[in-house]
């Protein structure tokens, strides 16, 4: 068989990485890349032995491609490649407008195109460990997520929840498959630093804090059960389990003490980039004719939620439709 195709749509900061894992893909030549910034696009070009293409020129030579402009843009772009038939993943967030989004993911199923969003954590290492640590008969209780870090080197119109919080509440709905009941906010410093607290009709309670303002970078998720808490750490691609520990007072020379002892699990974790599993998935789903792992669909789920976290937290105006209660 021969390789699949790849190209890359915006090559900044995100898609000149989707460049270079499509070049190191086995099976995937990078035929081209399109940038609005020409010299952006002669340069990653050039790194990867590929052409600096235009938009529709470059969709007549692929197979499938990765669409890494502004969230304004996602639709227009998208657009052009489902008419152009070419199998396509849209970076995270999925679309600026739900009604778009919708009308994205009906025009793909009607041309058969597969269409992917960019929920890289879904991809992280760690994340698949915890999928395979948690148990169905024992439920998920709380969860918590952490994602700071300081003020960005590069421009960024996305607010700080549909820029870093998104991550995490696409995992979270992923591991959960709960629906959110209520959500509540709060945020500061014009948007840089926002926490929420999401009620799940399944019982679960999750805390998600994103911040752009905090001087160390952390991206953390914990998740209590009735006997165990698993730390997850993507940084470190790293998952540590807590069991269930037992307190006790205990007699030490007359004195009385409080003596408390748990156990400490360290589970194996493939150390791999997200971002080539992630393309890998993606390469495969596209070749297979199969159902994308993060599909529209799950996308604009997530983006409800958020809208929701923006609204509660008094940073947007309405909610969708579907979440207004």
């Amino acid at each position: 068989m021969s390789d699949v195709r790849a190209g890359v749509i915006g090559v900044g900061s995100m898609g000149r990485h989707h460049a270079r894992v499509y070049s190191e893909l086995l099976g995937v030549d990078l035929v081209g890349v399109s940038d609005a910034n020409p010299e952006n696009a002669v340069s990653v070009a050039e790194a990867y032995d590929a052409e600096p293409l235009g938009v529709d020129e470059l969709l007549s030579k692929v197979d499938v491609v990765s669409i890494a402009v502004p969230t304004e843009y996602h639709y227009e772009m998208a657009e052009k490649a489902i008419d152009a038939g070419v199998d396509l993943l849209v970076e995270k967030p999925f679309v600026a407008d739900f009604e778009k989004g919708r009308e994205l993911v009906r025009r793909a199923e009607a041309a058969d195109v597969r269409l992917q969003v960019g929920h890289i954590e879904r991809f992280n290492p760690a994340i698949r460990a915890l999928g395979d640590v948690l148990d169905d008969d024992e439920a998920v209780l709380t969860i918590s997520a952490e994602r700071l870090g300081p003020p960005l080197d590069r421009d960024v119109s996305d607010p700080v929840t549909k820029d870093l919080m998104i991550h995490d509440v696409d995992v979270v709905l992923s591991l959960l498959d709960q629906d959110v009941l209520d959500a509540s906010a709060v945020t500061n410093h014009d948007g840089q630093y926002t926490t929420a607290t999401l009620e799940f009709d399944g019982g679960c309670v999750g805390r998600l804090t994103a911040s752009r303002i905090t001087q160390e970078k952390v991206r953390q998720l914990t998740v209590g059960t009735e006997s165990r808490r698993i730390k997850v750490d993507y940084i470190d691609q790293s998952v540590r389990i807590r069991r269930r520990s037992r307190p006790e007072f205990v007699e030490e020379d007359g004195d009385v003490r409080y003596h408390h002892e748990g156990v400490v699990e360290e589970v194996a974790v493939d150390s791999t980039e997200p971002l080539k599993a992630q393309l890998r998935s993606f390469v495969d789903a596209a070749t297979d004719g199969t159902e994308p792992e993060v599909t529209g669909e799950a996308a604009l789920r997530v983006l409800e939620v958020v809208d929701q976290i923006e609204t509660a937290a008094g940073s947007k105006g309405t909610a969708p439709d579907s979440l207004v209660q």
